[in-house]
């Protein structure tokens, strides 16, 4: 039985990570962050939740299979590096939209790879986690 203060806990906890994960994912293709650093404290606060409410309560929070999410990831990073070939560069040569995004900055397959990157590590982390945390 988990305690009443960390499962309240984790209700205020769990968002604050969640928007800070993805600030760092969205700063870190300009600035230190990024992907990975994102997908850890994503993958931190799905922990959050598996301890105070059970795996089986996180595996329905996140809808979706963790194989598929690294699945996803490794599509995303590898579709940027794609993007890249299709056009007759080398792999992973970076590509940017003409427009910025207020808040982003500059989008273009170096985000996409960053995104790939978070989903991986989610995905992986949580995998672990949950794995580790069934009886």
């Amino acid at each position: 039985m988990t305690s009443f203060i960390l499962r309240a806990a984790t209700g205020y906890l769990m968002p604050l990570l969640l928007l800070l994960s993805v600030f760092m994912l969205l700063r870190g293709h300009n600035e230190p962050g990024g992907g990975f650093i994102g997908g850890l404290l994503a993958a931190a606060a799905f922990a959050f939740h598996a301890l105070a409410w059970g795996p089986r309560a996180t595996l329905e929070l996140l809808r979706a299979d963790p194989r598929t999410i690294i699945a996803a990831g490794l599509a995303a990073a590898l579709l940027a590096g794609v993007v890249a070939a299709a056009a007759g560069e080398p792999f992973l040569t970076a590509h940017w939209l003409p427009i910025a995004l207020p808040g982003v900055g500059k989008v273009g397959t170096p985000l996409l790879f960053d995104v790939g990157v978070y989903l991986v590590v989610v995905g992986t982390t949580t995998l672990i986690l949950l794995t580790l945390g069934e009886d």
